[in-house]
């Protein structure tokens, strides 16, 4: 089984745990749009610390795991618009969407969801579009 496949196994099985200890642990969905735009727009006010310790734990794992790990070649462009844009592109849909890839994919199908497996049918099909677009057409990316 080629390595990419593996650490892919790895991160799916770490988000799957972190959504299942998430819901255990307070009854709620682990959608990282919804937590953060809490935190921005003041809605989430009362679980402020709930939501940063969360964002923490996500930005820190990373860090904490480089020395045993190493780096990875993410095949990232170097292009600053193309990842401003990007990111914008996806801030955008997860607003659309109510919710984003963790929160519709990884914990709204696990449940079973309707409305999970509508979302993730959407970004899925747009993410593939937007591969043939901006790769194969345009070659930006």
């Amino acid at each position: 089984m080629p390595m990419d496949w593996i650490w892919g196994l790895i991160g799916g099985l770490l988000i799957g745990t972190g959504g299942a200890v998430y819901l255990l642990g307070n009854g709620k969905i682990m959608g990282a749009s919804g937590i953060i735009g809490g935190l921005v727009d003041g809605s989430g006010r009362n679980t402020a610390l709930e939501r940063a310790l969360f964002l923490l734990g996500v930005a820190a794992l990373p860090l904490l795991l480089l020395p045993f790990v190493g780096s990875a070649d993410t095949h990232v462009t170097d292009n600053p618009a193309v990842l401003i844009a990007a990111g914008l592109l996806v801030g955008l849909g997860t607003r659309l969407a109510n919710g984003c890839t963790s929160g519709h994919g990884v914990c709204g199908m696990s449940r079973l969801s309707l409305r999970g497996f509508v979302a993730t049918t959407c970004y899925i099909g747009a993410g593939g579009l937007s591969v043939v677009l901006f790769r194969h057409i345009l070659g930006v990316i």
